[in-house]
């Protein structure tokens, strides 16, 4: 079958953090007067962010929380796991993060993405975006100059189900009208991302970033050293 649509995975395929968490979390408690060790708060983060998406699963929807709050509640947590206990400073260092983090301020495109999106969009093909991200991302890809290559762009929050369950493909299915087989998924994730997209049987590709760890199941047509070499690798196939 012919390939028609893509969808895209966001962080760390078509965006990162220009810094680590912990050094942007720790740059703003500066700001506030409180000094906090980025390495510390970077392990808290983990550890906060990991626990809230147990409890609260995509962003709180569903459980009666917003992802403001959501976020809020982590920034929070991280900064009391790394021993930190002002509440009033707190609160205004978090709503000026979660702020932050709505913005090209904190995230930068990886290199090739623009023009991998401009040259997909110019072979005709329909482009969306499938994200366990909250309801931030249209903003931050606006921001970001992505937003116009896409049609759609479905988030763990809006939708209510998180990559790797196979309803937040067939939303993306579902919308766009396609077939699974003339989908393809873009991706840094074996789990969430390759994996998952085949699951539903689309295509899928790897965006194998340097020093992350073979996945022997993945055959190297499927794999992308950069973006860049998506268009050759679809052409081949």
């Amino acid at each position: 079958a012919v390939l028609r649509l893509l969808t895209w995975d966001v962080k760390d395929t078509l965006l990162r953090l220009r810094q680590p968490v912990g050094e942007s979390y720790a740059a703003e408690a500066r700001a506030h007067g409180v000094q906090v060790q980025p390495e510390a708060l970077s392990r808290s983060f983990q550890e906060a962010y990991g626990a809230q998406s147990r409890r609260f699963p995509n962003y709180g929807r569903g459980q009666g929380l917003s992802s403001q709050q959501w976020w809020v509640d982590v920034v929070k947590q991280s900064f009391r796991l790394s021993g930190v206990n002002e509440d009033g400073a707190l609160t205004l260092i978090a709503e000026k993060l979660y702020r932050d983090f709505c913005s090209a301020h904190n995230w930068e495109v990886l290199p090739g993405a623009g023009e991998t999106l401009s040259h997909c969009c110019q072979r005709g093909f329909r482009m969306g975006v499938i994200s366990n991200f909250d309801n931030r991302l249209e903003n931050i890809l606006s921001q970001c100059n992505l937003r116009h290559h896409f049609e759609f762009v479905l988030t763990s929050e809006d939708v209510g189900f998180a990559k790797p369950d196979r309803r937040i493909f067939e939303k993306a299915l579902h919308l766009s009208g396609v077939l699974p087989e003339q989908a393809a998924h873009v991706g840094d994730s074996y789990t969430q991302d390759y994996r998952a997209a085949r699951a539903v049987g689309m295509h899928s590709f790897l965006l194998r970033t340097a020093g992350q760890s073979e996945e022997p199941e993945v055959p190297p047509e499927h794999l992308l050293p950069t973006l860049f070499h998506l268009l050759a690798l679809i052409e081949k196939g």
